[in-house]
């Protein structure tokens, strides 16, 4: 039996011991990827890439990482140079990132380095397996968000594209009323009461109301709880420092724009697209967009601070890609130049990966550390 039927198989013996027969959407997706023997993310992980189903920026060279490092150590910076800092990186693919941000780090400001704790959160053991290998020659340790202590973190949480593959909740609208899709197998939907008083409340928060005459019947789209679970932790987790989420998204009211109809839930199998989540079971990823709107207010509830918030291809330029772009003309061979000028044009493009929200948050910085903006949320020249 291939892990696809196992997996199929599984998903209904779960179905049939609801009481309802039947479950949400988010713990058909829970399943789905996160599965520990049969899930995507326990079986096709590693085919991540450009010989995967997707790539994400640091599949397209390590200058997205280095980017990135130089952001770490104005962090480190503005709180006081500590001797002990820690990045926290939830969710680190195959571990190229880690090894970008490392090599960087410790090539260009070995006072930094010699400072750094990195620490990566990583729910996949097949994932965690390849990071191990990949990271051989630096010391990182591994662990669960759980396990990490209360006020413990003086440093960055950060993560690249984790937040849009949390499982999540799917609505419909019924006589301008929120309703809940759930499963009763694969492909069967029925709609009924929300499971929790959380999702009407969701929609409060954002500051979005979801029953108004202009959203039509059989408005449908989604909700991701898991998100704010995650936020929650991860600042109990941090005393003081920062918080980077780097994803594709909307602010809640272009996310909830009456005119999307049907949700922004995409599947990726072999490098195609397409928005059926029932099919593939196991073998393809699924993600929905992040509201960002939601990370910010849940934030505030935790003590995070909103300090900025812009788009990939501004942030990376503001951290000197631009430098790099100018400096392209130094390559030798014609071919590297293009090859490298169409990498780092890709890491900035506004129609792909270039327009990915970047928010940052911080928590128990003084005033004093707050007006110091970050540079990577300084417009671009």
């Amino acid at each position: 039996m291939d892990s696809n039927s196992a997996l199929y198989k599984t998903i209904i013996r779960y179905i049939d011991l609801t009481p309802k027969k039947q479950i949400t959407f988010a713990q058909y997706m829970d399943m789905v990827l996160y599965h520990p023997e049969f899930g995507y993310y326990s079986t096709q992980a590693a085919k991540l890439g450009k010989k995967g189903d997707f790539f994400t920026s640091v599949h397209l060279g390590a200058d997205f990482g280095e980017m990135l490092a130089v952001q770490f150590v104005q962090m480190w910076k503005i709180l006081g140079q500590p001797k002990s800092f820690t990045l926290v990186e939830m969710g680190a693919g195959q571990g190229f990132l880690a090894r970008d941000v490392l090599k960087y780090i410790q090539q260009n400001y070995l006072d930094f380095f010699t400072n750094l704790n990195y620490i990566i959160v990583e729910k996949s053991p097949v994932l965690r397996q390849l990071q191990q290998q990949h990271l051989q020659e630096f010391s990182i340790s591994w662990c669960n968000l759980e396990d990490i202590k209360s006020d413990s973190i003086t440093g960055c949480f950060f993560s690249n594209e984790l937040v849009d593959a949390f499982p999540v909740h799917q609505f419909v609208i019924k006589n301008r009323q929120l309703q809940e899709i759930y499963i009763t197998t694969p492909g069967e939907e029925v709609v009924d009461e929300p499971s929790t008083a959380k999702l009407r409340e969701y929609f409060d928060f954002v500051g979005v109301d979801i029953t108004q005459d202009i959203y039509p019947e059989g408005y449908r789209s989604e909700v991701n709880l898991a998100a704010l679970d995650w936020l929650t932790l991860v600042a109990k987790c941090l005393q003081r420092g920062y918080v980077l989420t780097i994803d594709y998204g909307y602010t809640a009211n272009r996310y909830y724009n009456p005119r999307r109809g049907d949700g922004t839930l995409q599947c990726y199998y072999q490098h195609h697209r397409h928005n059926n989540p029932y099919i593939n079971i196991g073998q393809q990823d699924i993600t929905t967009h992040v509201n960002f709107t939601a990370l910010e207010e849940w934030g505030l509830r935790c003590d995070l601070n909103k300090l900025g918030f812009t788009q990939q291809g501004l942030f990376l330029m503001a951290l000197g890609l631009g430098e790099r772009i100018a400096a392209l003309s130094q390559q030798k061979s014609i071919a590297q130049l293009l090859h490298r000028r169409d990498t780092l044009h890709q890491l900035i493009d506004p129609m792909g990966v270039g327009g990915f929200g970047v928010l940052a948050q911080s928590k128990g910085l003084t005033n004093s550390e707050v007006s110091q903006n970050l540079k990577g949320f300084v417009v671009a020249q």
